[in-house]
């Protein structure tokens, strides 16, 4: 051996003691020194001292296997590369080492936060490579990463929790993953309230952080983004886990359109209002259950068969009021809703809300209709949030079949069994369809009416319609009444659909279709709440809550006096016909009002006093 080397080995032996763990610990980090100066190699047995010093015990002193790795300060790495684990070697870019040195000038206080994030990283890399380590490709670390199972296919697909990343480069592979959030876990102050089922995960596989720090003080309550009871009434929710005495699974019954005929799988939360217990009265708290519902948001302004096979359709998680997803079923689609519980313990109902907020504040997946619709994503929150919940076997790609498959599994609970308790005591909201046929049923008797069903009546002219209502009976005009509401539904439905294609066409209104899509942007941007400005990541902090509420109510309030000044716009451009149509049914419902109040003093708003006049 030289004496050069000679000088080289007793360098590194002596850097090696200072930087190395307590004398009993496995783990030891060598530095190699040559070319250092000293101001370096102190900078580095510093560096080497503070990691060491962060890692959870068991991770730091191993089972005895005597793990030793060499670190080397390159520059020769690829610009955009701070650091390369290969074997027992780490590598870390010397550029982050002249900003430690000390000994050149005052160092920069804030290079130990780059230059501790990228040894850690590298270190990650080794222990997950060796004999004892292979956490990046466990089974439950690749739920909670997001490489989410397949319901047709073997293996996991692609990571779509894109939103709110620390670090994109962790999305390249799930041991990029691991390593990026290995750095979080260990300096992030905060990471047990950004990233709750990770840390946890960490801390029950590598071991539970050293103690000197103070642990955070994470609010209990969740954050999402409530779609509000009506158009512009989005608002910041904060849910806390202990108001939520049950979840169920909540199916719309399916239709004739094609997209609806399997139905349509949700989760129900039962929430109870502020002040009461969680128990069985919480079912009756209807105005404060939220519903939590994946759908294709349709970012175009017609809906593409085509596009939802191909997944050209963003798949948000909605949160909605249950009042909301009610009226559109079943007074607007005439679906009725079954809610079915589900079997879960407190803190599985802590743990599917949990994983909800974060599905719904990064996920940013893709629609497709046959392999991922809303029971695969659904199924995908159970399992990522449960384990146990049809952990046995590939999920159903139907609404109806997902639910068959976790009563099969024994997941879930007990609910009325006649269709009349189950109405009664808030598990099944039926269709008002038949409400509507026993309605015009009632009508066809007392008025002698020509037409045999209400499709039949719906399909007359409003103007004709008119004709049957001079009457002096208050349950015929109350009849009336919910049947014309009906027709208004159904004819704002139609309308809509006709601006759809009418924009979309080739010669449609090129401005029009401009506004509309700006539109759409706007509340896309409250439906995929994780793209809201922001420096943070995972769950929203309370700081960033705080900023969140002003800004969603800002956004929801402008989104909402566009969409009006917009319709009027629209309107006004519709076929005189239609819009004619539209407006003799107003015309009808004022009237009715009118009628009911003058003669009854009931079944009337306070907006129908006046008639408006045809134009």
């Amino acid at each position: 051996m030289t004496t050069a080397g000679r000088r080289r080995r007793g360098g590194l032996a002596l850097l090696c003691a200072l930087v190395a763990a307590p004398a009993q610990a496995a783990l030891r980090i060598e530095v190699a020194t040559e070319g250092l100066s000293t101001g370096e190699r102190q900078a580095s047995a510093a560096l080497v001292a503070q990691v060491l010093a962060r890692l959870p015990a068991p991770l730091r002193d191993g089972d005895g296997d005597g793990r030793v790795l060499q670190l080397r300060w390159r520059d020769d790495l690829p610009a955009q590369v701070v650091g390369r684990a290969r074997g027992t070697g780490l590598g870390l870019d010397r550029r982050l080492l002249a900003a430690l040195d000390g000994t050149r000038g005052k160092p920069d206080p804030s290079a130990w936060r780059p230059a501790q994030a990228a040894l850690i990283h590298e270190l990650a890399h080794a222990l997950d490579r060796s004999a004892a380590g292979g956490w990046s490709r466990q089974p439950r670390f690749l739920d909670l990463a997001g490489w989410q199972a397949r319901p047709l296919l073997p293996g996991r697909g692609r990571n779509r929790f894109l939103l709110r990343s620390p670090d994109a480069y962790e999305l390249r592979s799930p041991a990029e993953f691991f390593a990026v959030n290995l750095e979080h876990y260990l300096l992030d102050a905060d990471n047990a309230c950004r990233r709750p089922a990770l840390h946890r995960w960490f801390a029950a596989t590598l071991g539970p952080l050293p103690a000197p720090a103070p642990a955070p003080a994470c609010s209990p309550a969740l954050p999402f983004v409530d779609a509000g009871e009506h158009e512009g009434g989005a608002a910041l929710l904060e849910l806390d886990p202990a108001r939520v005495y049950a979840v169920d699974y909540l199916l719309a019954e399916g239709n004739a359109q094609p997209m609806s005929r399997w139905g349509h799988g949700m989760l129900r939360l039962v929430v109870c209002a502020p002040g009461r217990a969680p128990g069985p009265d919480c079912r009756m708290d209807l105005q404060h259950h939220r519903v939590l519902s994946f759908r294709a948001f349709v970012d175009d302004v017609q809906l593409s068969s085509w596009r939802g096979l191909t997944g050209d359709y963003p798949s948000r998680l909605f949160v909605l009021p249950l009042e909301r997803v009610v009226e559109d079923y079943t007074r607007v689609e005439l679906r009725s809703l079954a809610s079915t519980p589900l079997q879960l313990q407190r803190g599985e109902i802590a743990a599917l809300l949990e994983q909800a907020a974060r599905v719904h504040w990064t996920y940013d997946g893709r629609y497709y209709f046959i392999n991922n619709n809303c029971a695969v994503e659904t199924w995908k929150l159970l399992h990522a949030a449960v384990p146990r919940l049809d952990a046995r076997q590939r999920p159903s790609i139907t609404p109806l079949g997902l639910l068959r498959r976790l009563a099969r599994d024994g997941a879930t609970g007990a609910h009325p069994g006649d269709r009349a308790t189950a109405i009664r005591e808030g598990y099944y909201f039926e269709s008002a369809a038949p409400h509507y046929r026993q309605l015009f049923g009632d009508l066809r008797t007392a008025l002698g009416l020509p037409q045999t069903t209400v499709a039949q009546w719906w399909a007359l002219p409003a103007a004709a319609r008119r004709r049957w209502m001079d009457v002096d009976d208050e349950r015929v005009l109350a009849a009336l009444l919910v049947l014309e509401q009906a027709a208004a539904r159904r004819e704002e439905r139609q309308v809509r659909e006709w601006l759809k294609r009418g924009l979309v066409s080739p010669r449609g209104d090129a401005g029009g279709r401009a506004r509309v899509r700006a539109l759409l942007e706007q509340t896309g941007m409250l439906l995929a709440p994780g793209m809201l400005a922001g420096e943070g990541y995972g769950l929203p902090s309370e700081a960033e809550r705080a900023r969140l509420r002003d800004e969603v109510a800002a956004r929801a309030q402008a989104a909402g006096d566009d969409g009006q000044a917009l319709r009027g716009e629209l309107l006004n451009r519709l076929p005189q016909a239609r819009r004619l149509e539209l407006q003799d049914v107003e015309v009808n419902i004022a009237r009715l009002r009118r009628q009911l109040r003058l003669r009854y003093g009931s079944g009337a708003d306070a907006a129908g006093t006046e008639v408006p006049a045809r134009p």
